[in-house]
């Protein structure tokens, strides 16, 4: 069986500006082949780089906090319990405006890879 605890997970922040955990995948402790588990967090205030995956489908399932969502040309307000469904090349940003941080757990299929995600806006000191 392949398991995963989030107290094991070593967090780190990717160029987007979330803090992401691997829950599972390729190379980790759950492993797995076909798709990916993690859990990014945005803190107050802060907010993703536009970014789309040419292959990957994702979803972001919100466990904490609240926040607007951009998937192409729509935003909405997303919230603890809300789920949205990401196709591929599909551009898509996070804002979280609220007081607390942001925790969206995200599932991607085929699983993600830095290969397959094009940052659409410039990464600060870059």
């Amino acid at each position: 069986m392949e398991h995963s605890r989030r107290e094991q997970l070593e967090p780190y922040v990717t160029r987007d500006g979330s803090t992401i955990r691997e829950w599972a995948g390729p190379g980790y402790a759950a492993e797995a082949s076909g798709l990916s588990l993690a859990e990014a967090t945005v803190p107050p205030g802060g907010a993703t780089i536009e970014h789309l995956h040419r292959r990957s489908e994702e979803l972001y399932l919100v466990t904490a906090g609240a926040g607007l969502l951009r998937v192409g040309g729509e935003e909405r307000r997303v919230e603890v319990g809300d789920c949205v469904a990401i196709m591929p090349g599909t551009a898509h940003k996070l804002f979280n405006d609220g007081n607390v941080d942001l925790v969206v757990v995200c599932a991607c299929a085929p699983p993600y890879s830095h290969e397959d995600t094009v940052l659409l806006e410039d990464v600060e000191g870059e």
